[in-house]
This record gives structure tokens, C-alpha cells and sequence, in this order.
């Protein structure tokens, strides 16, 4: 499938089958990642894969937003290795993550599964629960998963302002 109808394609599941990933589309994701472009190439990117159900309680403790997935991915920077901007000093860390975030959704969708990008969590009980250290801040959970039959994209899903619009 072309990039265009793949992009199209894709919506934010929230409904989830009780069916683990296969390691093999779990390791295309990570290479998705890995290869993604960062600022000046700095790759703060750090992930946490998490699968075991001891960890994924976790992740209900930080988020309402698992939605059932067997699989998620907490996305993170590292905030002393990420690039920054010499004429204000803004950092690229969140912008990173971000994109590494969408490489990873788009893979997702390509490989059959289903995702849903998560900001809605409390950043300090991530933290915590998963032992992160200072240096590292927690941007995106990613569940991943097999949409049920009847999951269905938001009702917003497909509403866009016109290109016009966006343009400034």
C-alpha cells in the first residue's frame, strides 16, 4: 500500500484483542524507530517495551488509555543527550520522541496492527513506576495491538480543516 492511503488508513484504536504481538513485528517496530530521523542525529530517543502484565498494570496506574493492548511502548528522551538550538536553547528531545512516536505508529498500521499515541498520563507516576532515571522524560505511551472486529476510528477521526486552512 502506498503512503498517502496507509496514512489515511490509520486511526487510534481503543479496543484491543487479547492477542500478543509477534516478536518479529515487535522488532520492525523498534528498527522503525531506531532509523528515524532525530535532531542533528542525536537519538535520545529511549523506549520501553512493555508486555509483561505485571508492567502493564503499570501503565494503567500512569494512563486510563491502554484500551486492552497486550503491547506498549513508553517513549522517552534522554534530556542530557538531546540537541539544542544555539539561538535559544531550545531542546529537540519532545520533538524526537514525537517523531520517532509517528515512525512507530505508521509501522504499526503497515504491519496490521493497531495503535493509539497517549499523552494523557501523569508524567511523575511514570516515572516512579517504572524506576526512570532524572535524565530521562517520558513523552508518549504507544499500545499496540490487534483491533478487535468492532473497533471503529472516533467519530472525529476523519474531520479536517482544508488544506487552505493550515497554511500561514
Amino acid at each position: 500500500m502506498d503512503f498517502i492511503t496507509l496514512a489515511k488508513k490509520r486511526y487510534s484504536v481503543r479496543a484491543y484483542k487479547d492477542k500478543k504481538v509477534e516478536k518479529e513485528k515487535l522488532e520492525a517496530i523498534l528498527e522503525v524507530a531506531q532509523i528515524a530521523p532525530t535532531a542533528h542525529n542525536s537519538q535520545p530517543q529511549r523506549i520501553k517495551v512493555v508486555v509483561l502484565d505485571e508492567e502493564l498494570l503499570k501503565v494503567d496506574e500512569c494512563t486510563s488509555c491502554r484500551f486492552g493492548a497486550p503491547l506498549v511502548f513508553l517513549i522517552c528522551y534522554d534530556k542530557d543527550i538531546n540537541w539544542k538550538r544555539s539561538f535559544d536553547g531550545k531542546i529537540s528531545g519532545e520533538v524526537d520522541a514525537s517523531i520517532i512516536t509517528t515512525h512507530m505508529m505508521l509501522a504499526a498500521a503497515d504491519l496490521g496492527l493497531g495503535s493509539c499515541w497517549v499523552m494523557y498520563f501523569d508524567p511523575e507516576k511514570t516515572k516512579t513506576l517504572f524506576s526512570l532515571p532524572d535524565n530521562i522524560e517520558p513523552v508518549a505511551f504507544l499500545p499496540v495491538g490487534y483491533a478487535k472486529e468492532d473497533a471503529q476510528p472516533s467519530v472525529s477521526h476523519s474531520k479536517r480543516n482544508a488544506v487552505e486552512q493550515m497554511l500561514i
